[in-house]
């Protein structure tokens, strides 16, 4: 009587391997900013800053000069700046008695945002281009690349539709 092994993967393992790839997939979207950024502003209140506590001294015949307490610990808040572009500014001579002329500042159409949909539409197209390539083991890299690709590829034709609007 022949021992069989059986060929199938443990579904704890695939779950694992899942999940890695998907917070590496993460990751990366993160580092190529393709991912918003957090707007959150934190504050800390002094109380929570620097606790103080007291302690008492014994009174003695001399007294001590009292040292000023610590200040609490100041929040930094860090702030985005804007650097506006204006169109160069056209000076009258100084032999004219005519004002300054200056132009309107220059208005840009806003940079396009990543769009989900195009990125989602373009992993599934990529992704099923993939699963055609090869066998096995290259079957699924071959899935996983395209649906990367695809992915990224979504992203950019969204933003071109989004600038030719």
């Amino acid at each position: 009587m022949e021992h069989t092994v059986p060929n199938r993967m443990h579904p704890l393992l695939a779950i694992a391997a899942f999940s890695l790839t998907l917070v590496s997939l993460v990751g990366a979207a993160s580092i190529l900013g393709l991912l918003p950024n957090s707007q959150a502003k934190g504050s800390v209140s002094p109380d929570m800053a620097a606790p103080t506590t007291q302690i008492s001294q014994p009174l003695t015949a001399q007294a001590q000069p009292q040292q000023p307490e610590p200040q609490p610990r100041q929040v930094v808040e860090h702030r985005t700046v804007v650097h506006h572009t204006y169109a160069p500014v056209r000076q009258a001579s100084r032999d004219d008695d005519q004002p300054r002329v200056v132009q309107a500042p220059v208005q840009r159409a806003p940079a396009p945002q990543n769009s989900a949909v195009g990125i989602g539409l373009g992993a599934v197209v990529g992704g099923l281009l993939g699963n055609q390539v090869g066998d096995g083991r290259g079957r699924t890299l071959a899935t996983i690349a395209g649906a990367m690709g695809g992915a990224y590829a979504g992203n950019e034709i969204a933003k071109r539709n989004q600038q030719q609007q």
